[in-house]
């Protein structure tokens, strides 16, 4: 099984179980590592024979922008099961980093690994 992945998709949501952080929008920022199978791929260098990340990666930021969930947990929960219901991976990383959560860490987030059943 090969991975491909896509690393620091930026994008600005309502996130969080503070009052403040239902009133404004904050980054995180999303990595996915999906499985796949790119052998067919590489040999026919055709699109429709491999995981078309430009869509993965914009399917999720208009899922993300849109959301407005309490915590990461869900959301990364929500991310997982949209890639597996939606594209053709029979696994999936997510892994989510709310950059602003605490003063003085650089970030704080989840990191959640999801197979198709």
């Amino acid at each position: 099984m090969d991975t491909i992945f896509i690393k620091e998709i930026k994008i600005d949501t309502v996130i969080g179980l503070h009052r403040w952080e239902r009133r404004m929008r904050q980054t995180v920022i999303i990595d996915l590592w999906m499985g796949a199978d790119i052998a067919r791929a590489a040999a026919s260098e055709a699109l429709a024979d491999t995981l078309d990340y430009r869509a993965v990666s914009k399917r999720v930021q208009e899922f993300v922008r849109r959301s407005t969930f309490l915590l990461v947990e869900t959301l990364a929960e929500r991310i997982a099961e949209l890639i597996l219901q939606e594209f053709s991976v029979p696994w999936v990383r997510v892994q989510i980093n709310k950059v602003a959560a605490l003063r003085g860490a650089k970030g704080v987030g989840i990191i959640i690994e999801r197979k198709k059943d």
